[in-house]
């Protein structure tokens, strides 16, 4: 499983040290334990975690090296542990409301030795922190629902990262006019057919 890791970080055009590559491979191997008795993910086998979960998430990191970045809806941590051990340099908060993923995740923090992460079990509307330079999300339900909530928690100059497997029109026409649409970036995962995209918003000033 480590080596698939490795030949999938590089056929992605990254490269690791051994300390982060045993990181990525304690966190999948930790999380399809978990899943065990925890649910985390729909995702069982290891080739899918891998690549779905591990790659999927690295993939943004190019697009993703700000000084502090908030994952909303993070799910068992995914963008956010991936690319807290990519980036290590940039600080991480990660929001979900389900408990036993928060759970997975603040083990990992202490498991990995992450300095550069957070984990707050709540709701993202419900949370009142420091604006982050950057919102990604890779779950979430709609980009306008993903906006709404998560408004009050972005610098004026700040922007958000979400993360598509189908972004149709409609759901573009659904953007508020507060909003502008930057880019839409492809995913490509390595040997996988799956659509991806990366989808970058910023604030208007009206």
């Amino acid at each position: 499983m480590r080596q698939r890791i490795v030949d999938q970080s590089i056929k992605a055009g990254f490269s690791f040290d051994e300390k982060q590559l045993d990181q990525l491979y304690e966190l999948i191997t930790n999380l399809l334990k978990w899943n065990q008795s925890y649910n985390l993910t729909a995702i069982k086998d290891e080739q899918e975690a891998i690549d779905l979960h591990l790659i999927d998430s690295l993939l943004i990191a190019p697009y993703c090296k700000f000084e502090y970045v908030l994952d909303v809806g993070t799910g068992a941590g995914f963008p956010g542990l991936p690319l807290a051990i990519a980036l290590p340099n940039t600080k991480f908060v990660l929001v979900d409301s389900n408990n036993k993923k928060t759970r997975f995740i603040q083990q990992m923090i202490y498991q990995l030795k992450l300095g550069n992460v957070e984990v707050e079990n709540a709701r993202v509307e419900d949370l009142q922190k420091q604006q982050f330079d950057a919102v990604v999300s890779r779950a979430f339900a709609s980009v306008a629902d993903m906006v709404e909530m998560t408004r009050h928690l972005l610098k004026p100059d700040g922007c958000w990262l979400a993360m598509k497997a189908r972004y149709s029109q409609q759901e573009q026409d659904q953007l508020p006019e507060w909003v502008r649409q930057e880019a839409i970036y492809p995913l490509d995962i390595p040997g996988v057919s799956t659509e991806r995209k990366l989808v970058k918003l910023t604030k208007i000033n009206i």
